[in-house]
């Protein structure tokens, strides 16, 4: 169902850039998204990573905020009622995921807007405990943009019961209506990354201060892969 949409590549590259499964946000779609970040983000940074955009698996069951900007369709990943503390298809959508990053894996990293960034940082969440995501490698790295944490006593216990260790970066908005809600997430997790921007519930430009973030952010990534690349270079190989 949907688009699976990944950015181009800039030519070859000595090294195997990180690869993100970008999850989009509500009724929006992967082609906004792709939208959204590579009309915002320079290439110094999107060419250093391998993104891939799938849609949701639901069709919007209503109104787009986004009509009238961005051409349809439009997909969300599970539905919920106006408290947003009961779920229909989280299951349903939890499952679609993971067959994403199975048909188009393996991953290093999942990066969220919105209603794709409260599914990013849960599923990590979830992961670290087998609850989620039990048939792929663990998720190493989370990029947070507009997020948020599920609201369900349920289903914060089990996603949020203890800190998340994986590197992870956020991004929070002083006039995003999640501001707050993005304050609390930022607690469940180790030493996060944080980029801070005048806008509200938005994919942000970058300024020189939060692309320097984001700079040592990508570095650390590459950094990690590289070591990792290096251990299995020097692996012994018995025949």
């Amino acid at each position: 169902m949907g688009s699976l949409l990944v950015a181009e590549e800039d030519g070859p590259c000595p090294r195997r850039k990180p690869r993100f499964l970008c999850l989009h946000g509500f009724r929006t779609s992967g082609a906004i998204m792709r939208t959204q970040m590579l009309g915002k983000w320079p290439e110094g940074v999107t060419t250093r990573l391998d993104l891939v955009f799938p849609d949701a698996p639901f069709p919007a069951e209503g109104k787009s905020d986004v009509e009238g900007i961005f051409p349809p369709p439009y997909y969300e990943w599970f539905q919920s009622d106006k408290n947003f503390l009961e779920y229909r298809n989280l299951d349903e959508c939890f499952a679609h995921i993971e067959e994403l990053m199975i048909k188009q894996g393996p991953f290093d990293g999942l990066m969220g807007f919105s209603q794709g960034a409260i599914l990013s940082a849960a599923l990590v969440g979830l992961q670290a405990r087998g609850l989620a995501l039990t048939r792929v490698p663990k998720v190493k790295y989370l990029i947070i943009i507009g997020g948020a944490k599920f609201p369900s006593p349920m289903l914060a216990e089990k996603a949020y019961a203890t800190k998340i260790k994986c590197p992870s970066l956020h991004f929070l908005g002083d006039m995003d209506f999640l501001k707050k809600h993005g304050e609390t997430l930022l607690e469940s997790f180790v030493d996060p990354y944080v980029i801070r921007h005048p806008k509200g519930h938005t994919v942000p430009r970058l300024d020189d201060k939060s692309l320097e973030i984001m700079m040592d952010f990508l570095q650390k990534i590459e950094k990690d892969l590289s070591k990792d690349s290096s251990l299995v270079d020097e692996s012994p190989i018995f025949e």
